[in-house]
């Protein structure tokens, strides 16, 4: 769902005054509520909107303040807020229920099902979701111009390691924090570049020939499977399972390690990271120790 004029829904707490156009009667008026491109605007919005769905019986996220839920004779609602799009999902009966509710407070426009919100497409069929970035691939390697490029079947080489960037020359800086900031965003649902963007990313300030190298070898790959993603599936499997692993002193500069992890409910993904250790162990054990 669509609200529109969003902002201006907002209620102004503070004293806020303006003036009237020219050709106006001169007078000095007092806003009750927000304009566009008004600092408070945003927030006002979203207090009005927080203290509405908490009336209409939601419960705000401890994790997510934008993920609101409720339970009804069982049946679940759950509710996504970004910025003036509402999400929902969950019981069909409920749905309809809240859609009524919300269009009696706030001027919306339904827009059915969901099919793309930031660069994610969303292909809904009968108990099956599928989540995937396959445009946004395509953009960047339009960007790039890399869309008729030879495809690779890994995302890393396999003698990284042993390569010296030491004396090798550098390339700009800005352009290659640009492609590795477009794949950090591409890692949402495409988790097999998830570890080879993660080392590429420790090399921001000075990256070297061969790191770029890496890097449109990440692009050859992605330009295979463009069309990869997540699929959600439903089924009476929901059993949680996570897995974890780390190597010991991985990179060859500052002798860190490097751990990762996966979760998922019965066989779907649902969170995953890979990430350099704050810290050097002196073993595999303590690394271990640090990964969990």
């Amino acid at each position: 769902m669509d609200v529109k004029t969003t902002f201006f829904n907002g209620v102004i707490e503070e004293e806020v005054y303006i003036e009237q156009p020219e050709g106006f009667q001169t007078h000095v008026c007092r806003l009750k509520k927000a304009l566009y491109r008004l600092k408070q605007a945003p927030r006002a919005w979203y207090g009005r909107i927080d203290s509405y769905l908490q009336q209409l019986g939601f419960v705000k996220s401890d994790v997510d303040p934008n993920l609101y839920y409720l339970l009804v004779e069982n049946e679940p609602l759950i509710l996504v807020l970004y910025v003036d799009d509402l999400f929902l999902t969950g019981s069909s009966r409920l749905i309809q229920d809240y859609k009524k509710n919300l269009e009696v407070e706030f001027d919306t426009k339904d827009l059915g099902l969901m099919h793309y919100l930031l660069v994610l497409d969303v292909q809904q069929k009968n108990g099956e979701i599928f989540l995937g970035q396959g445009r946004y691939s395509i953009e960047i390697l339009k960007r790039f111009r890399m869309q008729d490029c030879r495809p690779m079947s890994t995302p890393m080489i396999t003698n990284w390691k042993k390569i010296d960037a030491s004396e090798d020359k550098e390339v700009d800086p800005t352009l290659y924090r640009e492609l590795i900031g477009l794949l950090m965003y591409l890692v949402n649902t495409r988790l097999d570049i998830c570890f080879v963007v993660n080392t590429l990313s420790q090399f921001m300030v000075e990256p070297k020939r061969v790191h770029w190298a890496m890097a449109t070898h990440i692009l050859r790959y992605v330009c295979g499977p463009v069309g990869y993603g997540l699929k959600y599936s439903r089924g009476e499997d929901v059993s949680f399972n996570g897995f974890t692993d780390v190597d010991w002193a991985g990179n060859s500069v500052d002798r860190k390690s490097t751990s990762g992890y996966c979760f998922s409910v019965g066989s779907r993904m649902i969170s995953w990271c890979s990430r350099k250790q704050k810290s050097v162990a002196l073993s595999s054990t303590e690394a271990k120790y640090m990964a969990n």
